[in-house]
């Protein structure tokens, strides 16, 4: 028997969100969730391997891709381009990823890989990564885990399709 409430402020709630509260605002308690786990997951492993939780985001990026362009870490870290940017040039100087620029003019593509270095550091943080990570996890009973990860892929489909929608300002023309 679970001790949670039959009900929660989402249960019923209309499409003009009638009645709901800003801390029960989906994009509130992902926020606040999402700092926490960070605080408590991230941040110690991060810290244990003198890495940034950016700088963590990125190198494990580059390590599971081993080669990738930087647009696509860009949208892969859900970051900005400058801060992906600045962060991927401390990797460079400490000799964890390297840069490599092809092409030329406005068109060319910059190559993040992962070096040597930065594939030893991977591999001794990632599996404590993987640790804590699943132990936070495994908080929740396997049907809500379950629940929350296909939950967690519907938003997250749904707003990637909502960015790729044209908007007024994309097309000329176009009043939506």
């Amino acid at each position: 028997m679970s001790d949670a409430p039959s009900s929660t402020p989402w249960s019923d709630l209309d499409e003009h969100g009638t009645g709901l509260t800003v801390d029960a605002f989906i994009t509130t308690l992902m926020s606040q969730v999402g700092n926490a786990l960070r605080r408590q997951l991230t941040v110690p492993y991060a810290e244990q391997f003198g890495l940034t939780v950016s700088e963590w985001r990125l190198l494990s990026l580059v390590a599971h891709a081993g080669r990738i362009v930087f647009g696509e870490l860009v949208a892969q870290s859900t970051s900005d381009k400058a801060l992906v940017s600045r962060t991927l040039k401390l990797l460079e100087g400490r000799r964890l990823v390297r840069l490599e620029t092809e092409g030329t003019g406005p068109r060319k593509k910059t190559w993040c890989h992962i070096t040597p270095e930065g594939e030893a550091l991977h591999r001794q943080a990632i599996p404590i990564a993987r640790a804590r990570q699943a132990a936070a996890i495994r908080v929740l009973p396997p049907e809500e885990r379950d629940a929350m990860y296909r939950a967690l892929m519907r938003l997250r489909a749904h707003c990637l399709q909502a960015d790729a929608r044209p908007t007024a300002d994309d097309v000329p023309g176009l009043d939506i």
